[in-house]
């Protein structure tokens, strides 16, 4: 298990060193010069060139990229071309309310989507079932930005249960977090409940009712273990989704998160800034699924010996 926890670990490195490159590339093809929106459409031909040569955008790509990997090596993401502050202090302001509330999405997602599943399974045809079909169908076919306008109509301006928008206590996190999950309780659930229902048509699962084993034990001690391989590995790709689901839900939950940082960055062209945030994205991607892969290993110890 350790030699597969190195291994999985040691993998990270080219992936994160291969996405910076890439994303790199691509914000050099956004569209509008930098140069422009820091002296502005009016400022003289001397000045934008004078400004071109402090940021390093004359040398070649890979040159400037070679500076970018040696700021990186050092834990230096740049510094922000809008701001001038450094890229990492501009996104660990804003980097725990974005973790936060993809956090509290995925806990919502597995708690939800994998009861839901289990219920259905349980009882396929019954209340539950029908009911996580009804969220399964409203939570794939809605869109994240409406599904979020209608919960403040409804729970926030109607009912007034909860805040409109902005970050504090637990009653603000209620709304975007339960409007970002809802896409990945309707998949979660649907795949734990086809799991469950599989193995629960299983030989060994029937020979343990044969035996006169509870109910309850066989789901939880036989059944349930094997049918959460599925939804543990899409959670973790899920992960990535409520990741970039969260740029939307901020802006219209005004939740103070690295959404709007990267909302105004893309804006300004603010290269280092759009740099750091994707990247800071694809290393948290990488080690959630890095965890994924480790709890995959625990519950069926064969992967780790492969």
């Amino acid at each position: 298990m350790l030699i597969y926890s190195l291994r999985r670990l040691a993998n990270l490195l080219p992936t994160l060193l291969i996405v910076s490159f890439i994303v790199f590339a691509m914000v050099r093809l956004i569209p509008g010069d930098p140069v422009t929106a820091i002296a502005g459409p009016d400022s003289t031909p001397e000045l934008m060139a004078q400004i071109r040569e402090s940021l390093g955008l004359n040398e070649p790509l890979l040159a400037q990229y070679g500076v970018y990997l040696r700021g990186l090596v050092t834990g230096d993401l740049g510094t922000s071309i809008r701001s001038r502050q450094p890229v990492w202090s501009e996104i660990g302001r804003r980097l725990p309310a974005t973790l936060e509330l993809a956090g509290a999405a995925m806990l919502l997602s597995l708690v939800v989507g994998v009861g839901l599943g289990v219920l259905a399974a349980l009882r396929p045809g019954g209340t539950v079932d029908a009911l996580a079909r009804f969220v399964s169908l409203f939570g794939v076919s809605s869109p994240t930005f409406w599904t979020g306008l209608l919960f403040i109509l409804a729970f926030a301006y109607y009912w007034r249960l909860f805040p409109i928008s902005g970050r504090g206590g637990l009653e603000h996190l209620v709304l975007p977090a339960a409007t970002v999950s809802l896409t990945s309780v309707a998949f979660i659930s649907r795949l734990t409940r086809a799991s469950l229902l599989e193995v629960l048509s299983q030989d060994y699962v029937r020979t343990a009712r044969a035996k006169g084993t509870a109910g309850s034990r066989v789901v939880l001690k036989h059944a349930l273990r094997n049918a959460l391989m599925s939804p543990i590995t899409v959670a973790g790709l899920e992960f990535g989704r409520l990741l970039s689901g969260v740029i939307v839900i901020e802006i219209i939950f005004s939740w103070p998160g690295t959404g709007r940082l990267l909302v105004n960055a893309i804006q300004f062209r603010d290269f280092p800034v759009i740099q750091g945030l994707v990247l800071v994205y694809a290393l948290i991607f990488a080690l959630v699924n890095l965890a994924v892969d480790l709890v995959y290993a625990a519950l069926d110890p064969r992967i780790a010996l492969r």
